[in-house]
C-alpha cells in the first residue's frame, strides 16, 4: 500500500467520525450478505478493485494521529479473507460456525496502517444461504447508505462504469390534513393540552429526582459492567412482516418506531420475567443520558426491506448468553399485539 503524492493534509474526520473513534466507543459496522451460490474470491475481489477507489472513505486511511483521511492505494487482495473449513468436522452445523466465527471476528481490531474494513468469505451452508460474505467495517467510515452503495456498485452493473451505482433514497411524503377544526375548538384542545403537558413535565421531575434517592434498578444481564466493549460478542436476527407492523401502526394510528418500541420493552419485559425474583427497572428512554454513551451490553437494529422488517440484535455474550431467547421474545410480543387487536375486532 501506498500514499499518493501530495494528500498529506487529507480531510478532516467529521465529529461524529471522530467520536466513533474516540476511546470506549470504537465500534463497527458487520453486514451478513447471503448467497444462492459458493463465493468466488477472485470475482469479489475483482469488482472490488473496480470500484472501491471510486468511495473516498473506503479508499482511505486514517493519518498518524487520528485527525484526517489520507488517500491511499488500496491492495484489495489484504482485505479478503477466505476462511478454510472442514466441512466434514461441522457437518450440517454451518450456521453455528458462522455465528461463533463473527463473535472471534468482534474481538480483533481493524489494522489502522490500511483502510478500515475487511471482507471476509465462508462457503458453507446456513438455513438462508449456500454461501456467507461477512463485511466488517468502521462506523466512522459512514452510515448503512455508504456501506450499501459500494455493495450495490460491486454486485450490479452499470451503463457507466467510471460511475457508482445510486442508492435510491425515498423522499419523505408530506403530512396532509383533510379535517378542519374550528377555531374554538382547536383553542379548547391547545388549552387542555398546554394544561396537560405542564402537568405531567412537573410529575415527571417529582418521579426523575425521587427514583435516583429512594429506588435502585436491579441488577439484571441488561446492565453489564465496566469494559464491555471488550467483551466477545453474539448476534442474531428475526424476520418479521412488514405488512403486520404497517397494519398495527395504522389501526393504532402511531408510527413504525412507535410500534417497534413497544415490541422491544415488551420482549425485554417477558425476557426478564423469566428470571427469578423482582425485578425493579426503569423505563427505558430515547435520549442516553448516561456518561458512558459507548458500546453497551445490548444492541437492537431494525431494517425493512422488501416487505420484510429484519430485526438483528447484538449482545455481549457475558451478559446475555442466549440472545435466540430475547430474538424469540421479540417475534412473541409482535404476534400478541396483533391476535390483541384481532380479539377487539380492530382487525
Amino acid at each position: 500500500m501506498k500514499k499518493e503524492t501530495g494528500d498529506e493534509d487529507g480531510e478532516p474526520l467529521s465529529p461524529v467520525a471522530r467520536l466513533f473513534q474516540s476511546p470506549g466507543n470504537n465500534c463497527c459496522v458487520i453486514t451478513m450478505i447471503g448467497c444462492k451460490t459458493k463465493i468466488k474470491a477472485d470475482v469479489v475481489i475483482s469488482s472490488l478493485k473496480q470500484n472501491v477507489s471510486k468511495h473516498p472513505r473506503f479508499s482511505s486511511k486514517l493519518s498518524n494521529d487520528g485527525s484526517s483521511w489520507i488517500k491511499t492505494h488500496v491492495n484489495v487482495e489484504d482485505h479478503v479473507f477466505v476462511v478454510d473449513i472442514d466441512l466434514e468436522k461441522i457437518q450440517e452445523d454451518g450456521e453455528s460456525l458462522v455465528k461463533d466465527y463473527i463473535s472471534r471476528l468482534t474481538m480483533f481490531p481493524l489494522d489502522k496502517s490500511k483502510p478500515l474494513w475487511d471482507i471476509h468469505i465462508l462457503n458453507v451452508n446456513t438455513s438462508d444461504a449456500e454461501a456467507v460474505c461477512v463485511v466488517r467495517s468502521h462506523h466512522s467510515l459512514g452510515d448503512g447508505t455508504s456501506l450499501m452503495s459500494l455493495l450495490v456498485a460491486c454486485t450490479q452493473k452499470t451503463p457507466n462504469h467510471d460511475t457508482v451505482s445510486p442508492v435510491n433514497v425515498l423522499k419523505r411524503r408530506k403530512t396532509v390534513h383533510k379535517d378542519k377544526i374550528p377555531w374554538f375548538l382547536r383553542l379548547v384542545l391547545a388549552a387542555s393540552s398546554s394544561v396537560r403537558l405542564i402537568w405531567n413535565t412537573f410529575v415527571d421531575l417529582f418521579l426523575v429526582s425521587a427514583i435516583p434517592l429512594f429506588l435502585k434498578d436491579t441488577k439484571t444481564p441488561l446492565k453489564a459492567g465496566v469494559g464491555v466493549e471488550s467483551n466477545p460478542k453474539k448476534f442474531c436476527h428475526r424476520i418479521v412482516s412488514l405488512d403486520d407492523l404497517k397494519l398495527i401502526k395504522e389501526v393504532m394510528n402511531m408510527t413504525i418506531n412507535d410500534v417497534l418500541l413497544g415490541v422491544t420493552q415488551a420482549a425485554l419485559s417477558r425476557y426478564l420475567n423469566n428470571f427469578p425474583g423482582k425485578i425493579r427497572l426503569t423505563a427505558g428512554v430515547l435520549v442516553n443520558l448516561r456518561s458512558n454513551i459507548g458500546i453497551q451490553a445490548l444492541t437492537i437494529h431494525f431494517l425493512s426491506y422488501a416487505g420484510k422488517m429484519i430485526i438483528s440484535i447484538g449482545v455481549d455474550s457475558t451478559a446475555i448468553p442466549n440472545p435466540h431467547k430475547l430474538c424469540d421474545e421479540m417475534e412473541d410480543s409482535l404476534k400478541a399485539m396483533k391476535a390483541t387487536l384481532l380479539e377487539r375486532g380492530l382487525l
